[in-house]
């Protein structure tokens, strides 16, 4: 997959992740972009799911 689908795919899954949880900000999501157990972690601090809801979340976009 080259570079522009790839950011392509992040700027996607960034969409979602926000239509579903409306209180992440631009900033959460481009701090942790790359960063995978950060952005779960973000994930579930500020929407006090599990970490297997989160990650079954976003493994279902």
């Amino acid at each position: 997959m080259d570079d522009l689908k790839l950011k392509g795919s992040w700027n996607e899954l960034k969409g979602k992740v926000k239509q579903k949880w409306g209180e992440l900000t631009d900033d959460d999501l481009t701090y942790a972009e790359g960063q995978e157990e950060e952005l779960i972690g973000k994930l579930q601090k500020k929407t006090g799911q599990t970490r297997e809801e989160v990650v079954n979340y976003l493994n279902s976009l």
